[in-house]
């Protein structure tokens, strides 16, 4: 029903920036919420930031004040903008949506496959 796919992974020395961006595509009536979250090998998944369709944000605690995540609901993307990033922000970081995908109130819930985000010391 709904795909999510993931762009603007890399490799950037600490101190960089990078934005990433998700789009979804497929049957989508409006955008519930959409959030970043980032996974190490053999840690938790965590969440990073969660914007809602009205543009409320959400931001786990060690991020704040580096990334900022917008939305544009008419392309159904959201961004990640991530500023002096840190050795320790390195992880997949996936993509996650929460969209109504009719007018009677039918949700869709789910991910991305992830990007790739490495900052070197």
């Amino acid at each position: 029903q709904v795909q999510l796919v993931e762009s603007g992974g890399a490799v950037v020395q600490a101190g960089g920036s990078l934005r990433l961006s998700c789009t979804a595509s497929g049957r989508i009536f409006s955008i519930v919420d959409m959030g970043w979250y980032r996974q190490v090998p053999g840690k938790q998944r965590e969440v990073v930031a969660i914007i809602t369709g009205r543009g409320d944000t959400n931001y786990e605690n060690s991020v704040k004040g580096r990334f900022t995540i917008s939305i544009d609901n008419a392309q159904s993307t959201v961004y990640l903008q991530m500023n002096s990033l840190k050795p320790e922000d390195t992880a997949i970081y996936i993509c996650n949506a929460d969209i109504q995908t009719g007018d009677d109130g039918e949700r869709w819930h789910g991910w991305g496959q992830g990007t790739q985000v490495t900052v070197s010391s």
